[in-house]
């Protein structure tokens, strides 16, 4: 028989070098820029991506992920396809609110390749409905998975503020509700989405698993910028999740049959 083209030795090799191409994509701004003041255009960008007229999206995300939640504990009928669904459009939304933004310095700036690479994942996801490779279930989940908790719900919480450049710890009960970070920040995000594919796994559909998994260890990667610099060490701290979630990830997809069985 011959072998599908997921299954072939150079398949995922161009997937990956697809996206680590698609994350260099350089920022678009009505003003123009020096190439060495990429980096600031882009802080500015995701400083000024979300204004306030949007933040009841994060009421509303939020609601929608525990209603998710929900639908999959109490095995609601269509459950996988509820989460594919969501996530997929979960993706577009921030694609589209947090790529774009009107900054003060470089005027409207997008930023092509989170916007790129959110359409595509959300695309990606919304395929997988129907393919049964999907079981959203809590069942017989290897009791390990569950110490990744902690670091989702802080995701799902998103606690930080700023103090004028400087991001801080704000850990307001109000945020596990409102916070619109988690709800329209790919990097807050997506943790919550691989910690809950983590528990499900190997009920999971592998490609969107690995695509998604290793977008997010480029970003997690890509931000750990945020440690050299005093003001933005809180958010070096939010971004680990990311990272951690990404590689494990990866980790768990690449040696299922040593890791994925249940206690």
């Amino acid at each position: 028989m011959k072998p599908k083209l997921e299954d072939r030795k150079f398949f995922y090799p161009i997937i990956y070098l697809l996206l680590i191409v698609i994350s260099f994509l350089p920022p678009i701004a009505t003003r123009p820029y020096a190439p060495r003041e990429t980096r600031m255009v882009i802080m500015q960008a995701l400083q000024y991506a979300i204004p306030p007229n949007l933040h009841w999206w994060g009421w509303a995300l939020h609601v929608a992920t525990i209603l998710l939640i929900l639908v999959i504990a109490l095995k609601v009928s269509g459950r996988d396809a509820w989460f594919s669904l969501y996530f997929g459009f979960h993706h577009i939304i921030i694609a589209c609110a947090q790529s774009t933004a009107r900054t003060p310095d470089y005027g409207s700036v997008v930023l092509l390749g989170p916007l790129v690479a959110n359409l595509l994942l959300g695309l990606m996801w919304i395929s997988t409905i129907g393919s049964r490779m999907l079981e959203a279930s809590f069942q017989d989940i290897p009791g390990w998975r569950w110490f990744l908790f902690p670091l989702a719900l802080l995701m799902f919480w998103s606690p930080l503020a700023l103090d004028g450049q400087r991001v801080i710890p704000n850990f307001d009960p109000l945020l596990l509700l409102a916070s619109p970070d988690y709800a329209l920040a790919y990097c807050f995000m997506t943790p919550v989405l691989l910690f809950l594919l983590i528990l499900f796994f190997p009920r999971v559909p592998i490609f969107a698993f690995r695509v998604t998994a290793f977008n997010g260890l480029l970003y997690g990667l890509f931000n750990l910028t945020h440690w050299f610099d005093p003001d933005a060490l809180w958010l070096g701290v939010l971004h680990l999740p990311l990272l951690i979630f990404s590689l494990l990830a990866l980790i768990l997809s690449y040696k299922k049959d040593l890791l994925a069985q249940p206690n």
